[in-house]
């Protein structure tokens, strides 16, 4: 099944998108911070979700490994 109908998938790939692009800022900040228009701009977004969120994603993404875990 497509990640796009399943909310638990959806939720795990968004999580993993915005901690990947807040790794790759951390690592490469040029790379992010040149083009802040199409698809490049929406993962500067949630690079930028993930640096002034990161305990609330850290946090998500503890309960998201346990709903996996032990939930299914």
């Amino acid at each position: 099944m497509s990640a796009i109908f399943n909310f638990q998938s959806l939720l795990t790939v968004l999580l993993l998108v915005i901690c990947t692009c807040a790794y790759l800022r951390a690592l490469f900040p040029s790379l992010m911070d040149r083009n802040k228009v199409g698809i490049s701009g929406t993962l500067w977004k949630c690079a930028r979700i993930g640096e002034r969120k990161s305990p609330w994603v850290a946090a998500s993404c503890v309960l998201m490994a346990m709903s996996l875990l032990f939930f299914r």
